[in-house]
């Protein structure tokens, strides 16, 4: 008997690690598509000064925000400090690296989708403390264009 439960465990835990986890998979799709030039919209919802600016048009390139411009059609004041917490989510790839880090991977609560295609993060929902108040983090990305 215990040969058989220790041959169950080797085969739970060698499926975990085959496949990885969702958030690596999405990620090595987002990594394979090899976008560089992209827009999209970004929703960061929170208990924060900025929500009224939501969601954001965003333009990268290389790696780098291009722009960012608010729902009302301004350009979001890249080099205001409040600017730091938005940045963070900024491109896909800041938004993977935000996603996979500890404080988000020990949150309370995690859901995440995933867009079919690409593979980047198209909404999350975090409470990072389940009893704590107005610590959630909602993030949703849409409207997403590869450029040329």
């Amino acid at each position: 008997m215990k040969k058989i439960t220790l041959l169950l465990l080797v085969l739970i835990l060698s499926a975990c690690s085959f496949g990885g986890t969702e958030l690596s998979r999405n990620q090595s799709k987002w990594q394979d598509a090899g976008i560089t030039h992209y827009r999209f919209q970004l929703s960061v919802g929170c208990f924060c000064l900025f929500r009224s600016q939501m969601p954001m048009t965003v333009e990268v390139q290389d790696g780098e925000v291009v722009s960012m411009i608010d729902v009302n059609g301004e350009a979001f004041p890249m080099d205001d400090p409040m600017s730091e917490f938005v940045l963070k989510y900024a491109t896909i790839d800041r938004l993977f690296s935000e996603l996979g880090s500890d404080s988000v991977r020990d949150a309370d609560h995690l859901t995440m989708s995933f867009d079919p295609t690409y593979g980047f993060p198209t909404e999350v929902a975090i409470d990072y403390i389940e009893l704590a108040a107005d610590d959630e983090l909602y993030l949703s990305v849409s409207a997403f264009e590869p450029l040329p």
